[in-house]
């Protein structure tokens, strides 16, 4: 007993020393500005970050002037922002170059596209598609799965095996083909196209989640909101939710940048956005005779495409590290 004693007062000693020496002030490694304040100390969080920034202001720019101002302030700057079949220019490559179709004109600067049409302003308009469809279908999967996945974890026993078996029924399909399915019945419109990529992400946030919830459920504080009486919708809400959230968060940062590679698959293929709205995926889909002649033309979407999609990653690494109580810092 005796050894007892001293051992716990010595702990007690040297946490007090450890405060002393930290000027008095204690840390806490939990909530949003510790997130914050890890993620500025992450060199490649914070590059990802500047690089999704960058591209959201682009894409809000450029759905401001097409929903509000019809293409008017960027064609002041730029020309032929949707189509212009009286435009011979066609082909052209960078400003700073030349090719078989002439030299390239700074009034393009990236180059013109198989109809004269300014490659770089599709880009920026390309841009509010690709974060909408990220956005969006990242959002729907993850409200879904979400909530299937914690009911599915804090109910258990029949509750839980008939949401997951229907959830990793969704699991099992690829999810190109089911997709393709999804709009195949219900139209190739870019709507559809976002559900379907949402659907296919709603397991994934499933299994996540529940993973969390099944220990998160036998914590002393959900107890006691039992105890009192609190009905179970709202501690799934309030407590169990909340508490079991990190690891989801992380994973919906990289599942945006999967979400948009999965878009761009589609729009190549005819799905998604179709023409003259322009999008990443579709303007790859257009250079594909036009690779040896005029490579520019499927340069420019291809890294705009790994671009963003790095971006989204960076960030998706730099939220795990700051997320992770493992990781001392």
């Amino acid at each position: 007993m005796g050894t007892g004693e001293a051992s716990s007062t010595d702990v007690r000693n040297a946490s007090r020393n450890e405060q002393a020496d930290d000027g008095g002030k204690v840390e806490a490694r939990v909530g949003w500005r510790y997130t914050l304040s890890q993620i500025r100390k992450d060199t490649t969080a914070r590059f990802g970050f500047y690089i999704i920034g960058f591209i959201f202001v682009v894409a809000v720019f450029a759905w401001i002037d097409a929903k509000l101002f019809d293409y008017a302030i960027i064609s002041s700057f730029w020309h032929n922002p949707v189509n212009d079949p009286s435009n011979a220019k066609i082909l052209r490559p960078p400003a700073w170059t030349s090719n078989t179709f002439g030299p390239g004109l700074w009034e393009y600067p990236l180059g013109t596209d198989h109809r004269g049409r300014d490659i770089l302003v599709r880009l920026v308009y390309g841009s509010r598609i690709a974060m909408q469809v990220g956005i969006v279908s990242t959002g729907f999967g993850l409200i879904c799965g979400t909530l299937v996945g914690a009911v599915a974890g804090y109910h258990g026993g029949w509750v839980d095996d008939v949401l997951m078996r229907v959830a990793e029924t969704l699991y099992a399909i690829p999810f190109l083909v089911l997709v393709i399915a999804f709009m195949a019945a219900f139209g190739r419109d870019l709507t559809f196209a976002m559900i379907g990529v949402g659907i296919t992400t709603i397991p994934v946030f499933a299994r996540l989640i529940r993973s969390r919830v099944v220990s998160v459920r036998e914590e002393e504080y959900i107890e006691a909101a039992r105890a009192a009486g609190v009905r179970d919708r709202n501690i799934i809400l309030r407590h169990v939710i909340p508490n079991s959230f990190a690891p989801v968060l992380v994973q919906a940062t990289l599942q945006v940048g999967i979400s948009i590679l999965i878009v761009a698959g589609l729009s190549f293929l005819g799905f998604g956005a179709q023409p003259p709205t322009p999008s990443w995926g579709q303007m790859l889909s257009q250079s594909r005779g036009y690779m040896l002649p005029d490579p520019w033309f499927s340069l420019w979407p291809g890294l705009a495409i790994l671009v963003t999609v790095m971006g989204f990653n960076l960030l998706g690494d730099g939220l795990r590290d700051a997320l992770d109580p493992r990781i001392k810092n």
